[in-house]
């Protein structure tokens, strides 16, 4: 039962050419910076991310877009990368935008064996109708747009059809865990991370402090360790480098 991986490297070694990867995180908050890193060591390339957004321009998943090793992104925002932008208008990179809310339950679906759902978040929407470019030609046009969804109505109200997501891998980051993989997660890293954690059939996650099995109650734990395969304990420093995504100054 002792998931503990010496390294992030060794973490991600099998991590092939063309995997799909949910990634924990919201913002920079939360994200499974140091198994990112050894990722981009590894060299695998072509990754299908699912992820809320994909970091910043210098930081997280950034740091894989930018080496261009990202082929297709799965997300709900964009707007602090600059080359994000860049590779998706320029038809370097097929990016698929989901509702926030609709990303987290495909995700959770997805982790809990429920092939599909209904919803009525964006209906009546581009989102649901179809069209929405998915990769850009390098002249400007659409190479490739979204599909039209299927849509039925209950109780006379409308609602649309979405997919659950499951991946290859699942990268999180823990505040805490156990040998066992029982993870507890810290304020904001809660919002994404356990359900990234779900929809992975291969789940590796980062722990900022790991502790025996036993020192964490049952109703602290917020995922089970049944849904992780690999911990890799952090040292002190890694587990203190945290970034701020936009300092703000009170007047």
């Amino acid at each position: 039962m002792d998931k503990t991986i010496p390294s992030a490297a060794d973490a991600v070694a099998g991590i092939g050419d063309g995997a799909s990867l949910a990634v924990g995180g919201f913002g920079l908050c939360g994200i499974p910076a140091v198994l990112i890193s050894a990722l981009y060591e590894q060299g695998a390339s072509a990754l299908r991310i699912v992820s809320n957004n994909c970091g910043t321009d210098d930081h997280g998943l950034g740091i894989l877009l930018g080496a261009g090793r990202v082929a297709r992104v799965t997300g709900s925002y964009v707007g602090e990368n600059k080359e994000f932008a860049r590779q998706y208008l320029g038809g370097e990179l097929e990016v698929e935008l989901v509702p926030q809310g609709t990303l987290a339950e495909r995700l959770r679906a997805g982790g809990s064996g429920i092939p599909a759902f209904y919803t009525p978040a964006g209906v009546g929407t581009p989102f649901a109708d179809g069209g929405i470019p998915w990769r850009h030609r390098a002249d400007g046009g659409v190479a490739v747009a979204s599909p039209r969804k299927e849509t039925r109505v209950f109780g006379g109200r409308a609602f649309v059809l979405e997919e659950a997501i499951t991946c290859d891998y699942a990268l999180v980051r823990a505040a805490r865990g156990d040998r066992h993989g029982n993870l507890v997660f810290d304020k904001s890293a809660r919002n994404f991370n356990p359900l990234a954690a779900m929809a992975g059939r291969v789940t590796i996650a980062e722990v900022e402090e790991l502790v025996e099995p036993g020192a964490l109650g049952p109703d602290e734990i917020h995922l089970p360790g049944v849904f992780v395969q690999r911990v890799v304990p952090l040292t002190p420093r890694q587990a203190a480098d945290k970034r701020i995504e936009r300092r703000t100054v009170a007047g």
